[in-house]
């Protein structure tokens, strides 16, 4: 019996203990039960855009076709909410990084991966975004996202990826 006695005792002490370690405090003014701070509808948190899948900023790379350049209708909607973000944060500067495939060669690579980096540039530059806020450069075949050596693989390094500075991507964006 001693021995129940003993466990009872130790779990009530434990529960004290925890039950003491709460953060949440009640407001004594509120008379309908809600917790200080809280009103009687549901809270939302705020969601880092660029993290959320739903939101057309976490989309940040623009696939380009097979030895091509040109900014296809299917990305502009992600490029002009980049855009949109972009005057809404005049403090804030971009790079495009443009990228191609494994086929062709270095040289060939790196000035068409630039041409993909500016043709992204150019379109931003139409919806209003200062040039001097858009670094455009290119790695050509050099930061592939997908080995392999199939058409699969070859598409999706076919692209310009937007690159935020670290603050904004973490949620820290400078207002």
């Amino acid at each position: 019996m001693s021995f129940s006695w003993k466990i009872l005792a130790a779990s009530a002490a434990v529960a004290a203990l925890l039950s003491g370690c709460s953060s949440v405090s009640l407001d004594e003014s509120a008379k309908d039960g809600t917790l200080a701070g809280q009103t009687a509808g549901s809270q939302t948190q705020a969601v880092n855009p660029f993290a959320d899948p739903n939101n057309p900023l976490s989309k940040r790379s623009v696939y380009f076709s097979f030895d091509s350049y040109e900014v296809e209708a299917q990305y502009m909607p992600a490029v002009e909410a980049h855009a949109r973000w972009l005057a809404a944060h005049p403090n804030v500067n971009i790079i495009i990084q443009g990228n191609t495939d494994e086929r062709g060669g270095r040289e060939y690579n790196l000035a068409l991966g630039q041409k993909r980096s500016e043709a992204v540039k150019q379109r931003l530059q139409l919806l209003g975004i200062p040039a001097e806020r858009i670094e455009a450069v290119s790695f050509g075949r050099e930061k592939p996202v997908a080995y392999g050596h199939s058409e699969e693989a070859w598409a999706q390094n076919r692209r310009a990826d937007i690159v935020y500075p670290t603050e904004v991507t973490s949620g820290k964006a400078a207002q």
